[in-house]
């Protein structure tokens, strides 16, 4: 039988079918691993999975706004036309001590991405380390200032190992919520504004861009934001830099000057201001509705992205908000609504409907209309009940007993994050005159009531009042309670250590033989029981750091509200034992404190619980308001200079972010 031929057809069809194969996964539609944001430079744009593209984000922190309305908010920017949405990762937040990590509830990053993702909102991300904000500490924990000499925001090794240790638990995070890898995030800012800190230490910015790329790899877009005069030391080659300013400002200049750094590529705002932040004891910022929307269409018709700090600003509860260094210490008010388009209680405003407009000319925006306000509640007045003087609970306050010090210690080396700590000790000579009772060096951070033997003396404030005049017995117990009013978070170059800074003088004496008690109110205000065991003979008129609290029903619906202490002075408020943050009635400008309808029960009985720090109103009541008062500062005359020669109020320029 004659051998059969071998067959060539299949090694002549091997190549054919390797042709149509190529062909068809070319018409194929690109998969996940296709995605991609990168920045055109020969064209001057995004490209977005090959498209040109640009962005108009707003920024909201889901750290000032509960978890229940997250939805809520970004349902809104993204009904607003926003196709992005810019947020920070604050540090402090979520590694409360060394090597602890958080990421539950209102912590949960990971769970706000997916809302975002829902949303339809891309997303851009600000993980620091540092951010600003006008948040405690701008981000950064401030166990890191248990090392005393520790240089922040520099190559120091002692920060740089802290951060290292910290991005890697947050990045591997983040990773599978990149663009490319089929999330929404499409780029991510290195740093915060450098560019503004002294230190201009392009070490420090090159190992942050390291640390980004060993964990998310090359792909990512990385970029920096800082002011005009920020540029120089703020941008680092090989990331993409962008500027931020507001709407007074001189668009054509800014982007001008951006182009020095940044030849080639889109034009970036990434915080365009659309309102302001506030500090206790001066107005209430503001920016008009024509100026912003004015500015957002220039730099749409330039081709811009843009990014809207804030969109939705929301609250800095319990002790959260920062503070700022600009001649004297200026902390940040417990709102954060910042005139933004959605109000500090969620509600668009008619400055979101006029950007929304805006918005509308140059790109798709959803159909339909936004949610209206939500449902606002009046109750009260209601009358508060005297609990008693601080004092009096300090067993249970401080269960564990003082530190004792010869001399003063900081909140930091007792490892005191926020709220109070009182100081106490014992006059070692009788003071028959009056005698200055002071700290030096402006060592008061920063805020001192003063107590002799239980009875109020007064306030020493930093960079303001710097002394009372005190007399005593020997023997006499003196306390100080010092209150941490919130870590800088912008305008300074060095570390903002709380409490007694130094030993305080009475007369020619320096005090020491000191006792420090660090207090965990909050935890006292929710296991509220023991308090009625105390309660006895208490002063007619009692002044000084006093608790008070009453319980009261919901007999009808439950809504957003807004809480009023008319005639109070200052101090801090809890609802059912959550810290809604402070109030400053006597210094404003804010006068009532945001209550969402979450916190309060609508079948059942509620607890109010406030620490006046300072004097009562002759009726100790308080009133639940349909609208808040953010615009009323009532009293300029608290001002006190450490110089002779200025007691009056000075306004200050308000530049710095």
């Amino acid at each position: 039988m004659a051998p059969k031929k071998p067959s060539y057809l299949p090694f002549l069809l091997q190549p054919l079918l390797l042709l149509l194969l190529l062909l068809l996964l070319l018409l194929l539609p690109p998969q996940a691993d296709a995605r991609s944001f990168v920045v055109d430079r020969d064209n001057d744009r995004f490209l977005l999975d090959g498209v040109p593209f640009s962005y108009v984000s707003g920024s909201l922190h889901y750290f000032r706004v509960p978890r229940v309305l997250w939805a809520d908010r970004l349902f809104k920017m993204r009904m607003s036309g926003l196709n992005a949405v810019q947020f920070y990762v604050p540090w402090n937040y979520h590694e409360p001590e060394p090597g602890v990590y958080n990421f539950n509830g209102s912590r949960d990053l990971l769970a706000f991405l997916h809302e975002a993702a829902m949303a339809n909102l891309l997303v851009i991300l600000r993980p620091g380390p540092y951010i600003c904000a006008e948040w405690e500490m701008g981000g950064l924990p401030s166990w890191l200032l248990r090392k005393p000499k520790i240089h922040l925001r520099t190559s120091d090794p002692d920060f740089l190992a802290a951060v290292d240790s910290w991005f890697k638990v947050l990045l591997p995070k983040i990773y599978p919520f990149l663009y490319h890898n089929g999330g929404n995030i499409i780029s991510i800012q290195v740093e915060n504004e450098y560019g503004s800190y002294k230190a201009c230490d392009f070490n420090y910015l090159r190992h942050l861009a390291g640390l980004f790329r060993t964990f998310l790899g090359d792909e990512i877009l990385l970029f920096t934001t800082d002011g005009p005069e920020g540029l120089k030391c703020g941008s680092l080659q090989g990331l993409y830099t962008t500027i931020d300013f507001g709407p007074a400002d001189n668009i054509t200049k800014i982007f001008t000057l951006l182009r020095k750094y940044e030849p080639r590529g889109p034009l970036v705002n990434s915080e365009y201001y659309t309102g302001w932040l506030d500090y206790w004891g001066q107005n209430h910022s503001t920016r008009s509705i024509p100026a912003v929307t004015q500015g957002l269409e220039n730099m749409l018709k330039l081709g811009a992205s843009v990014n809207m700090y804030m969109f939705h600003g929301g609250t800095n509860f319990g002790y959260w908000n920062g503070a700022d260094d600009k001649g004297r210490f200026l902390p940040i008010t417990t709102s954060y609504d910042y005139d933004a388009p959605i109000s500090e209680a969620g509600d668009p405003t008619p400055k979101l409907f006029a950007l929304r407009n805006v918005i509308s000319k140059f790109q798709e925006v959803p159909l339909g209309p936004l949610p209206p306000p939500s449902p606002k509640m009046k109750l009260g007045p209601l009358t508060l009940n005297l609990d008693g003087n601080l004092l009096a609970f300090l067993d249970f306050l401080c269960p564990q007993g003082p530190i004792r010090s010869f001399l003063p210690m900081t909140f930091e080396a007792v490892k005191q994050d926020h709220g109070f700590m009182l100081y106490r000790t014992y006059l070692t000579d009788t003071i028959f005159e009056p005698a200055p009772f002071w700290v030096p060096n402006n060592g008061v951070h920063d805020r001192a009531y003063v107590m002799v033997d239980g009875v109020f003396q007064g306030v020493l404030e930093r960079n303001m009042k710097n002394q009372l005049f005190l007399t005593g017995k020997m023997g006499a117990k003196l306390d100080i309670l010092l209150e941490n009013m919130g870590r800088l978070s912008f305008g300074s170059n060095h570390s903002d250590f709380k409490g007694l800074l130094e030993p305080p003088v009475l007369g020619q004496t320096i005090l020491t033989e000191w006792m420090m008690f660090p207090l965990k109110i909050d935890k006292l205000v929710k296991w509220w029981t023991p308090l009625h065991l105390l309660k006895g003979a208490q002063p007619e008129v009692p002044s000084g750091p006093t608790f008070y609290s009453t319980m009261f029903p919901i007999l009808k619906s439950v809504g957003d509200t807004f809480l009023y202490l008319p005639g109070w002075t200052k101090g801090q408020v809890w609802i059912n034992g959550f810290n809604l943050g402070r109030y400053w009635t006597k210094r404003g400008p804010q006068q009532t404190l945001y209550v969402p309808k979450l916190l309060l029960f609508p079948r059942g009985v509620n607890k109010i619980t406030v620490l006046e720090l300072e004097n009562v109103p002759p009726n100790p009541q308080i009133q639940f308001l349909d609208k808040p008062i953010l615009n009323s500062t009532l009293h300029r005359t608290y001002i006190y200079s450490l110089s002779d020669t200025q007691n009056a109020y000075d306004p200050m320029e308000l530049s710095g972010h």
